[in-house]
């Protein structure tokens, strides 16, 4: 027998119906608008046409000197054969980072902090500089999804000392995170970036007398200090297959009154390496990244044993290692690029320090090597090579 519903029953139904698709179609619009916003937008106008005055730009897009060489299908096979500790168990040692500490400057005039991944703050000769700040709790065009850091940010962006430039590498998302780039655009001076990368942040509210587009070799200056944007080997963009090399990728070398440090941003070994070391080194401090690596994948990132490499074509005294000890990126132990590191280091005389995260130091004067991470599983450079294509 049918059921009789009370009058107004069904048009109560109705209408709670209407309103739960309303809200699941606001939220979905509310979704959409928030990734297309993080995505931020190409480069269009007079930026572009200096971007095809660029040696890098070729017919539609940038490109390395050296194709980059992948195996896409051994790719995919990987991220089913992850390391069972490609991530941490329990959150890494860190040291949270008091803002005191910079109130006053380093007696050596070099000092940097690392933060995790590739978010340093480096102190030289009297400046301040912040690469590639990440804050958000993922990496990511959505807040709900992708690599979820390890640890929580170990300075509030409120707590940061005053910054004569932030540094921008390149667009992928684990070095340029939107919201915090809108969380520093009302307290950073200018925003250093490679060719492009300023449309994605003009997209987000800084305006255009605050970004400072750079090709490889061009300059800007600090008062005494020159920063050299310089070659790397990499890629960019920020919708799969969509945007690729629509920006360019860089990294910095920082030329103060008594200090030199180079930072690679992300890159697969190189031969131009040399020409960096030639033309602006040595450098007190190089800061390099060694982790996030895969034999299908090698022309894309260094490795530790070619970081290394690099250091010693840069002309390096210090080596601090970046890009590890926060996002889970590929299939790697997650200790295995500093255990790496430091092996290559002992193998060739090469200095590597190892700082916990958020631990300040001064790497003329102090070069700390504790062993801070658990004692995990490791593959050698026997057993997992990351050599690049035409890296020499």
């Amino acid at each position: 027998m049918t059921k009789r519903l009370k009058p107004g029953t069904a048009r109560r139904r109705r209408r709670r119906r209407w309103l739960i698709a309303a809200g699941v179609t606001a939220i979905a619009a509310a979704g959409v608008v928030a990734i297309r916003a993080a995505l931020g937008v190409r480069a269009t106008g007079a930026r572009l046409q200096r971007m095809k005055k660029s040696p890098e730009w070729q017919g539609s897009h940038f490109e390395n000197p050296q194709p980059i060489v992948n195996d896409t299908w051994a790719a995919v096979v990987t991220l089913f054969r992850a390391d069972p500790n490609a991530k941490p168990k329990a959150p890494p040692s860190t040291v949270p980072v008091e803002p005191a500490r910079f109130a006053a400057p380093p007696s050596s005039g070099l000092r940097v902090t690392w933060l995790g991944h590739s978010t340093v703050l480096l102190e030289i000769d009297g400046h301040r500089f912040l690469t590639d700040p990440v804050w958000s709790e993922r990496v990511g065009p959505t807040s709900f999804a992708g690599p979820k850091r390890w640890f929580p940010p170990l300075l509030a962006l409120r707590d940061l000392p005053p910054l004569d430039a932030v540094l921008l590498s390149h667009d992928h998302y684990d070095h340029l995170d939107s919201a915090t780039i809108v969380a520093l655009k009302d307290r950073t001076p200018i925003f250093v970036t490679p060719l492009g990368v300023g449309a994605r942040l003009e997209r987000w509210g800084v305006p255009a007398a605050q970004i400072a587009e750079l090709d490889w070799w061009d300059s800007r200056v600090f008062g005494d200090l020159t920063l050299r944007a310089t070659p790397a080997r990499h890629a960019s963009g920020r919708v799969l297959l969509v945007d690729d090399g629509a920006t360019l990728w860089a990294g910095y070398a920082f030329l103060g009154a008594r200090h030199r440090v180079y930072y690679s941003g992300d890159t697969g070994l190189f031969p131009d390496l040399r020409a960096i070391g030639d033309r602006l080194g040595p450098f007190d401090l190089t800061m390099i990244e060694i982790g996030q690596y895969d034999q299908s994948w090698r022309d894309w990132h260094l490795g530790p044993e070619q970081a290394v490499e690099a250091h010693r074509r840069v002309r390096g005294a210090v080596m601090l290692p970046v890009h590890w000890g926060l996002f889970t990126l590929a299939s790697h132990g997650w200790t295995e690029p500093i255990e790496r590191a430091l092996a290559a280091a002992r193998d060739t005389g090469a200095v590597v320090i190892s700082p916990r995260p958020g631990q300040s130091v001064e790497p003329t004067t102090e070069r700390p090597q504790e062993h801070w991470w658990p004692a995990l599983p490791w593959r050698t450079a026997a057993q997992n090579p990351i050599v690049a294509h035409h890296g020499d």
